[in-house]
């Protein structure tokens, strides 16, 4: 009933409270046709944001040098901060709804976006100092800038090897039509090779970040409140993200062992089977 035409008609189950203040208490329930458009489109949209993720602070990176004589003006980065706040709210209520019609998503990724919802919503409201000292003063703000270059490539590689194996799992039965590209849980051991050490990686200097970003405002470098905030979630995030990746390695271990042992009471059962036995004592006479 909850893959089929009819789910449209069922009474919808509790939205959450991020839901129901955007949007109300409307059934958000759609027919089958209806659910994986908006699946497809959500993939899509993945695919297009992470290269504006990627391109927009490797370009302020390079005017900093090149143009700007090592100063970020304001405007150019707040323009940045307002678009990852739309990003994020978008990429949430999305998810929201995704999961209102049967997408598999982990709360945590859900969560994470409501966190970074709030930091870009916080750093709107950091002011960005310029000269004298501005290269000292920015500090945060490039090194922001450096772990957005590295997230859009990671959100890259993410929605280029993970599309194709989703495909493959449903295709198997082992996902359902309504399951979206997220996470780390859907590559392949060779993909994992590749996706896991750019995720600890990119962890690692998420918290680096936030590290130093409290550093600073205990120094009293950049005495913010902003600054404070923006640390602190920053460090959540990351022990989130890093918690999420050991589980999901840990999930597909167990599961290739249980496969594994399975096979392993297949092939004993084939051997100990009756045509087995006989096709073993013919071996044996001639």
């Amino acid at each position: 009933m909850s893959d089929g035409d009819i789910a449209s008609i069922v009474p919808s189950k509790a939205h959450g409270t991020f839901l129901k203040v955007l949007l109300g208490p409307v059934n958000l329930r759609a027919r089958k046709e209806v659910q994986l458009k908006v699946k497809e489109e959500y993939n899509s949209y993945r695919d297009r944001t992470a290269v504006v993720f990627l391109g927009f602070p490797m370009i302020l990176l390079f005017l900093r040098t090149w143009l700007w004589n090592g100063c970020f003006p304001a405007l150019p980065v707040q323009l940045y901060q307002a678009w990852l706040l739309f990003l994020y709210t978008t990429l949430a209520l999305r998810e929201n709804i995704l999961r209102v019609n049967g997408s598999d998503i982990r709360p945590w990724w859900v969560s994470h976006h409501y966190c970074a919802m709030l930091m870009a919503l916080v750093s709107l409201t950091w002011e960005i100092k310029g000269q004298p000292d501005c290269a000292r003063k920015q500090r945060g703000v490039e090194l922001f800038l450096c772990w957005a270059v590295m997230q859009g490539f990671a959100m890259m590689l993410q929605n280029r090897y993970q599309r194709q194996r989703l495909y493959t799992r449903i295709a198997l039965g082992k996902a359902k039509r309504m399951d979206v590209v997220w996470g780390e849980t859907a590559g392949v051991e060779g993909q994992l090779l590749l996706l896991c050490p750019v995720l600890f990686l990119l962890q690692v200097f998420e918290g680096y970040v936030g590290f130093l970003l409290l550093r600073t405002a205990h120094r009293g470098i950049i005495p913010e409140w902003q600054v404070v905030v923006c640390g602190i979630l920053l460090i959540a995030m990351a022990i989130g993200n890093f918690a999420n990746t050991v589980d999901t390695l840990m999930v597909k271990s167990r599961f290739k062992a249980k496969m594994k042992k399975s096979k392993s009471k297949r092939d004993l059962a084939a051997c100990t089977s009756p045509t087995g036995s006989s096709l073993t004592n013919s071996a044996a006479g001639a």
